[in-house]
């Protein structure tokens, strides 16, 4: 299968498809999840699609060490390697492997005004073009209203996508209502949120749309396969 080919037949075309276009630039999208659900899996093959589409990528994370975050792209890649039988795959590996970036950041010690001005060093100065910023759980609970409207403004301003990750451990019994509580107050600022559940019925992860810009969500029948740790349909 040649990359053209793969793009077309990837399943997030299923997620552009139910949100009128995917995320689309100057928006925010959010990824929430109980703790080892597979947000972090889902968020790299968000990224490895654009990749494949000739886009460069920003992953933020607050973790201290960052070589993990570089394990699941590898991972990610490998497997959409092997279920689509992708031809030339080491080739294209390495040339996707240079759009792609890792910034770290410590949530405690660095506000968020410094997080965008070394995104857009980065994307400036830094010469590294990016069309998608991914944040990998952002600590909404101790954000404040500003935080999101400044990451939204430097999405509108730089045309980018970004897509957030959050953990709901801290939701308890909450965890399974549509919008998380901890969400609430910052979804004036979120143009699409999705919920990943598992289901103990079919044992699978599902997508769940809960908010699609200001359209009614739709049933997108994803799931992410907890063997491939990729997208798939239901």
């Amino acid at each position: 299968m040649v990359r053209s080919e793969l793009v077309k037949q990837s399943p997030l075309r299923i997620l552009d498809a139910s949100t009128n276009g995917g995320v689309g630039k100057g928006n925010v999208g959010v990824l929430a999840a109980r703790h080892g659900v597979g947000k972090t899996s889902a968020l790299v093959h968000i990224a490895t699609d654009k990749l494949l589409q000739g886009k460069h990528v920003i992953h933020v994370t607050f973790a201290s060490r960052t070589v993990h975050i570089i394990d699941y792209y590898e991972e990610i890649f490998t497997e959409i390697s092997k279920v689509k039988d992708l031809a030339g795959a080491m080739d294209l590996h390495d040339e996707i492997a240079p759009r792609r970036t890792v910034m770290s950041f410590d949530q405690k010690t660095t506000n968020t005004a410094h997080v965008i001005d070394s995104l857009r060093s980065r994307i400036h100065s830094g010469g590294f073009p990016a069309e998608l910023v991914i944040v990998d759980e952002f600590d909404f609970l101790h954000a404040d209203l500003s935080d999101l409207m400044l990451f939204k403004s430097f999405a509108k301003e730089e045309g980018l996508e970004l897509w957030f990750s959050i953990s709901l451990d801290q939701e308890g019994d909450f965890a399974n209502q549509p919008v998380p509580v901890i969400l609430e107050r910052h979804l004036v600022n979120i143009d699409i949120l999705i919920n990943l559940r598992h289901h103990p019925d079919d044992g699978k992860v599902h997508l769940e749309l809960v908010k699609d810009h200001g359209a009614k969500p739709k049933d997108m029948h994803l799931v992410l396969d907890t063997k491939t740790l990729l997208i798939s349909p239901e």
